[in-house]
C-alpha cells in the first residue's frame, strides 16, 4: 500500500513539475512527510530534484529531509544552498543527525559551518563527531530530560511544561544524584501516576542498563531490542549522564546491519548497489569470485581424475549437479541461520559444540531423506542397467555425505571466524559453498569408485 502511495506522489509530482505548477507543488510538500518526499526524490531528474528543492524553505523541513536522503543526493543538494542559509539548517537539526551529515561535508566546509552555529549547537555535534563511527557515542542525542532525586513528580510535570519544551524525545526522566552521576530512571507513565508530592527517588527504577560513548552501536542496538527500551542512556566513566540514543536510531542500526551482512554474505562488499560505481563493483566482486574459480578448477580436477570411471559410467555425471546443489544450499542455510545468530547476540562462542551438532544432526537427517529419495530415482532410471542398485547406493550415501557435512562446514566456520576475530558474515559466500562443491565432487566420486568397481 505504500509503496502504491508512493508511485502515485511520485507521478503527480514529475506532472506538476512539468506544468510549472508552483501552488499545487507547495501544498504537496507541507502535506507530505520528508521521509515519503525523499523516496520520490531519487525518482526525479536532476532538473526537476533542483526545481522541487528550491520550493522547501523551511530550514527544520530541509533539515528533516537531509536526514532522510541518500549521501550522494545529500551532497548534490548541499551544493545549491546558500552557506547562510545551510547553517540554519544545521542549527535546526537534531545533534546526532548534523553530526553524521557533517562527516559527509568537505572538511573545510564543515567547519566553517561549526563555526556559525550557534555554540551550544556546534559544541554538541563536534563532540558527537569526536566518537568513532561505529559507536554509541556518534548516535547519542544530547537533549534528554536529567533531574536530582530529591525533586517531586509536580515539579518534574512542571520541568516537562516549561525547561524541557525542545527535547526531542522525552520518553524517560533520567535521575541524577548530587554529584551528578546516573541512579535511576522513571517513564512518563510512571511519573504521571504517583502522588504529586512524591520524590524521584521513591518511585524510580535503580536497575537501569546504560551503555558508554564507545561501545559498538550494535551492541546498543541489541540492548534496546532485548529490554525493550525507547531508549537507553549514555554515560561517561564517571557515571554521568552525556546523552541518549533513541529508538529511531536504533531501527536504522539494525536495518544497516541486516542490510551489511546480506551483501558480505553475497560477497559483493556492503554498499547497496546504486552507490556502487563499475569500478568498484568489479574490484569487491573479483576476490570472491576468484575464489568460486579457484572452487570450480579444484572440482575440474577432482573429476578429471575419475575419468575412467564415467567413462565406463556415464550415468555418474547426471547427478552431479544435484549432490553439489544439495550441499551448497544446506551449506548456506546452517551459515546463515549461525551468522545472523551471532549478528543478533543468540549465538555465542561458548554454544559452538551445541550449534554445531544440532546442525550436523539436521544435516544428517535431511541428507538421510533425500539420499533415499534420489537413489530411488537413480534405481529405477537406470533399471535396465546391471549397475543400477551400486549407482542408487552410491548417489544416495553422496547426498547423505554432502549434506551432512555441508551443515557441519556452515555453521563451524562463522564461529571459527567470530573467534578470530573476522567478520563471520563474510564466511557464508563463496568461502562456504565453493568448499563444499569440492567436498560434495570429491565424496561422490570416492563412494561410487568404491561401489561400482566392486
Amino acid at each position: 500500500m505504500h509503496n502504491e502511495q508512493i508511485k502515485i506522489l511520485t507521478a503527480s509530482l514529475k506532472r506538476l513539475l512539468r506544468r510549472g505548477a508552483t501552488k499545487q507543488l507547495l501544498n504537496i510538500i507541507k502535506k507530505t512527510h520528508m521521509a515519503d518526499l525523499s523516496e520520490t526524490f531519487k525518482e526525479l531528474s536532476p532538473v526537476n530534484r533542483e526545481n522541487l528543492f528550491c520550493l522547501i524553505d523551511d530550514p527544520e523541513q530541509i533539515g528533516l529531509f537531509f536526514s532522510t536522503l541518500d549521501e550522494n543526493l545529500f551532497l548534490d543538494c548541499v551544493k545549491n544552498v546558500e552557506f547562510d542559509k545551510l547553517v540554519a539548517i544545521f542549527d535546526h537539526m537534531p545533534s546526532d543527525d548534523a553530526a553524521s551529515l557533517m562527516t559527509l561535508l568537505d572538511e573545510d566546509l564543515s567547519d566553517q559551518i561549526l563555526s556559525k552555529m550557534q555554540k551550544e549547537e556546534s559544541d554538541n555535534v563536534e563532540q558527537l563527531m569526536s566518537y568513532g563511527e561505529d559507536t554509541a557515542g556518534s548516535l547519542m542525542v544530547t537533549d534528554f530530560v536529567a533531574l536530582e532525586e530529591d525533586v517531586v513528580a509536580k515539579q518534574v510535570i512542571e520541568a516537562l511544561q516549561n525547561k524541557y519544551l525542545d527535547v526531542e524525545m522525552p520518553f524517560y526522566i533520567y535521575v541524577v544524584d548530587e554529584y551528578e552521576k546516573l541512579v535511576g530512571v522513571s517513564s512518563l507513565r510512571q511519573l504521571v501516576v504517583v502522588q504529586p508530592e512524591k520524590p524521584l527517588k521513591e518511585f524510580m527504577a535503580k536497575d537501569l542498563v546504560s551503555v558508554k560513548p564507545y561501545t559498538d552501536r550494535e551492541e546498543v542496538a541489541r540492548l534496546v531490542s532485548k529490554y525493550d527500551y525507547l531508549a537507553v542512556p549514555v554515560v561517561d566513566d564517571d557515571n554521568k549522564i552525556v546523552g541518549i540514543v533513541t529508538v529511531d536510531d536504533v531501527i536504522d542500526i539494525l536495518h544497516e546491519a541486516a542490510t551489511e551482512d546480506i551483501l558480505k554474505m553475497a560477497g559483493v562488499g556492503e554498499e547497496y548497489i546504486e552507490t556502487q560505481t563499475i569500478l568498484r563493483g568489479t574490484r569487491i566482486r573479483l576476490p570472491w569470485l576468484f575464489a568460486s574459480f579457484l572452487g570450480g578448477v579444484a572440482a575440474f580436477f577432482i573429476i578429471g581424475g575419475f575419468e575412467e570411471n564415467l567413462a565406463r559410467f556415464t550415468s555418474l555425471a547426471a547427478f552431479i549437479p544435484v549432490i553439489m546443489g544439495m550441499g551448497g544450499n544446506i551449506g548456506t542455510q546452517s551459515s546463515t541461520i549461525v551468522v545472523r545468530g551471532i549478528a543478533t547476540g543468540r549465538i555465542n562462542l561458548q554454544d559452538f559444540y551445541k550449534v554445531v551438532s544440532k546442525e550436523l544432526a539436521v544435516g544428517l537427517i535431511l541428507g538421510l531423506i533425500y539420499g533415499i529419495f534420489i537413489g530411488i530415482i537413480a534405481r529405477f532410471t537406470f533399471v535396465s542397467e546391471p549397475f543400477a542398485i551400486p549407482l542408487a547406493f552410491a548417489v544416495g550415501l553422496a547426498i547423505l555425505s554432502s549434506m551432512s557435512i555441508a551443515a557441519l562446514v556452515g555453521s563451524m566456520v562463522p564461529l571459527v571466524f567470530e573467534r578470530l576475530n573476522i567478520d563471520p558474515a563474510v564466511a557464508t559466500g563463496p568461502f562456504v559453498t565453493t568448499s563444499i562443491d569440492i567436498v560434495s565432487v570429491y565424496c561422490y566420486f570416492m563412494i561410487a569408485n568404491l561401489l561400482l568397481n566392486m
